[in-house]
């Protein structure tokens, strides 16, 4: 446990200066999964930590993906969050991945005053929104 601090740490402070660190573990809105924000190179990604999920139906794998050749990859590891930076009060330029569905979307991220994370994915210009706590907020 004391390694998984020094890690988010170290996260906030690669992120000082930068609006809003996100660093860290965040619990998606449906309580189904846990999402680790993190650096990717000079981006920031985000991939499943943790299934909450459970029962017999709870896939365990990508079923949902429109390439059936990614159909098989687990659930667990697999990236969510991809290609954000800096943008305004927030981060942007990002896609979000919901393995519900299958698809991806133009995304954006932001930490709201209450302390939960906006994920904002749009189409168009249709957008839905989600607000994520921190996994220590359950």
């Amino acid at each position: 446990m004391a390694s998984l601090s020094l890690v988010l740490g170290a996260l906030s402070l690669a992120f000082a200066g930068r609006p809003h660190p996100i660093a860290g573990e965040w619990i998606t809105q449906d309580r189904t999964a846990i999402v680790l924000v993190a650096p990717c190179g000079a981006m920031l990604c985000g991939h499943v930590a943790r299934i909450l999920a459970r029962g017999a139906n709870v896939p365990k794998t990508d079923i949902h993906n429109a390439q059936p050749a990614l159909r098989h990859r687990p659930l667990v590891g697999m990236p969510v969050l991809t290609g954000f930076s800096p943008k305004g009060s927030g981060w942007g330029g990002g896609r979000a991945y919901d393995p519900k569905s299958g698809r991806s979307y133009r995304s954006t991220l932001k930490v709201d005053g209450d302390g939960s994370l906006r994920v904002t994915g749009c189409v168009a210009f249709i957008c839905q929104t989600q607000h994520w706590r921190r996994a220590g907020n359950r």
